[in-house]
Parts: C-alpha cells; structure tokens; sequence
C-alpha cells in the first residue's frame, strides 16, 4: 500500500524575516501565518495524510518550507543544500526526521546546490529546475542519486519565479498545469495545462482526484472543479508574500516501506 505521510515544521518566530527574491517585500502577520500553517495541516490530516512535525527551527526563518530540504524518490531522501546558504542549517532537524522514519539518506555535496522546491516528480520522471537556488552540480548528484533507482531526470529552466514549484505542479493523471507568463519553457513537458491565476499553478495531490490549492486562485479551482476535481482550498496568504505556496509547506512522502 502506498504510503500517506507528510513532513510539516512550525513556522519559525521569526518568519517575517524570510528571504523574498522576485517579488517586493511585505509585512508578515507571523501569528496569522501559524494559524494558516494550522488549517493547512488539518487539511491534509482531514484526507488521510498522517503528518509529522519535523522538529521546529526557530533561528531559521524559512524553515516552514520543509519541502525545499529534502527530495523523496521511493524509499530515498536526499538531503538538499539550499542555494540560499542562510537556510542550509534546516537540513539537520530533516535529517533526523527522515532517517526515523526508516528511510535510506544521502546527501547533496559541495559545490552542489538544490532546493526541494525545484523539483517536480510525475511517475518515474523528475523535473528538476536548474535556475536561481539549483545549479548544475545540483542537477548532476540528484540524476546520480535517482537514475540508478529508475528515476529519468529532465532538467529545465527556470528564471522566471524562485522555484520550479512556483512556476509549475501536475495533475494526478501527469499533465502538467502552469501560469504562462512564469513559465520558461512549456513546450518541454508532453501535457500542458495553462491555468489563470499564479497561484492556480501549485496544487498537492490528496489522493484520487482531490487537490489542494491556494484560496487565492478561484478561477483555477473553478477550472479544475470543471475537469472533474475535488478541490480543497486553504488561505496560505502570509506565506504567498514570502513567495511560499501549498507545495513547499510539506514533504509527501508516498512511497515509503519497511
């Protein structure tokens, strides 16, 4: 049976701080935003999702986005190191969560940088953007990581938000849905789904043909309902301003096993 668990982190108290790099900065309301991260978690416990809270890191003021220090493929975590050096000390508290978990650990070495984020897994192809916090040696330790376990990795570009996730997720049947003005390059993926709003393009998989999605894209959960989706929306407003989306708040974990 697949696997239904979800790495989550409390939002540090110092969220506020977070990095911001392709839009204007504004002010965070941190105590609104734990209550948002709360709805958010509930919502995924509310599906089947059995959540487990990575021990916080709360001189670490990204550290809510959990997604962006490990990548999952099958029963493997690589631990990233984050292209923003200031947020390379999230990774121990993941670490020592993944590895309770029975899971089989490496690592990405310098001079590679990876960010979760940049990352976007549909069967046994993994889309790995290679833009801002990703670079080349990046890509080159995750293929090494994965291909050896049947992964095909597929490097694309991205220059046009922070992450490959921000420009880009997929449906459960594999086509890939995206905002065009954020995306570089569309024609790279076999199916293609252009959505309306930017945060229309960022949904997680709840399992069959529910999804998550941000509160702020009601024309894209009007399209989605339309094609035949349950769709569960959550208000993650504090964290949009930090150019955070319902994606980098967990780490899915579907394919663990004893």
């Amino acid at each position: 049976m697949p696997s239904k668990k979800a790495l989550v982190r409390r939002p540090s108290p110092r969220l506020a701080e977070g990095l911001v790099t392709h839009i204007e900065r504004e002010k965070v309301d941190v105590g609104l935003a734990v209550e948002q991260w709360e709805a958010y978690v509930a919502a995924l416990s509310a599906h089947g999702w059995e959540t487990i809270e990575v021990e916080p890191a709360d001189d670490c003021p990204d550290s809510v986005f959990v997604e962006d220090t490990v990548v999952m493929y099958k029963n493997v975590a690589l631990i990233t190191r984050p292209g923003a050096e200031a947020r390379r000390p999230e990774t121990a508290g993941v670490e020592e969560a993944v590895a309770a978990l029975g899971c089989s650990v490496n690592w990405i070495w310098e001079p590679g940088t990876l960010d979760g984020g940049d990352v976007l897994k549909i069967g046994d192809t993994i889309y790995v953007g290679r833009g801002g916090r990703t670079n080349p040696a990046g890509v080159q330790q995750l293929r090494a990581a994965f291909e050896p376990l049947g992964a095909r990795v597929v490097a694309v570009p991205v220059s046009k938000v922070l992450h490959l996730k921000s420009a880009v997720t997929a449906l459960p049947d594999g086509t890939v849905i995206g905002h065009i003005p954020k995306v570089d390059r569309p024609a790279l993926f076999p199916r293609f789904l252009s959505v309306p709003e930017e945060s229309g393009a960022h949904v997680v998989l709840l399992g069959g043909s529910t999804l998550l999605m941000a509160a702020s894209a009601p024309r894209t959960a009007e399209l989605l309902t339309d094609l035949g989706f349950e769709v569960v929306t959550v208000d993650i407003g504090e964290f949009e301003k930090l150019e955070g989306c319902v994606t980098c708040l967990s780490v899915r974990m579907r394919e663990l096993y004893a």
